[in-house]
């Protein structure tokens, strides 16, 4: 069993709730509303689940063994890592441009008066 894909759905800045996620695995298989959550001790992947009648949390899809469950959620938690990092990359460089577009305007501006 291979994820062939991981494609990152929302991300959150506020609260423990990071980002929701699906999987497709060996391009045949997706798994939607894939949770990762900031836990109290590390950032975790929670499988989708639903409540039922007592209020209680289940998993509707989950791996079966632990060698599973590590491999999805290391592959997980690298796509995520890597999108945050990505998105963070970019936001830097927004900046950057800006400011070098705020100083050529005042530069300009000074020149012209």
């Amino acid at each position: 069993m291979l994820i062939t894909d991981v494609r990152i759905r929302k991300v959150f800045t506020d609260g423990n709730l990071k980002a929701v996620i699906s999987i497709t695995i060996d391009n045949s298989l997706a798994i939607h509303d894939i949770k990762v959550v900031k836990g109290t001790d590390r950032i975790f992947v929670a499988m989708p689940s639903r409540k039922d009648e007592n209020g209680i949390y289940r998993d509707i899809v989950h791996p079966i063994d632990v060698s599973t469950r590590d491999d999805f959620e290391r592959i997980i938690l690298a796509a995520y890592e890597n999108y945050v990092a990505l998105e963070s990359a970019m936001s830097e460089r927004k900046a950057r441009e800006r400011e070098s577009e705020r100083k050529r305007a005042s530069k300009k501006s000074s020149l012209n008066e």
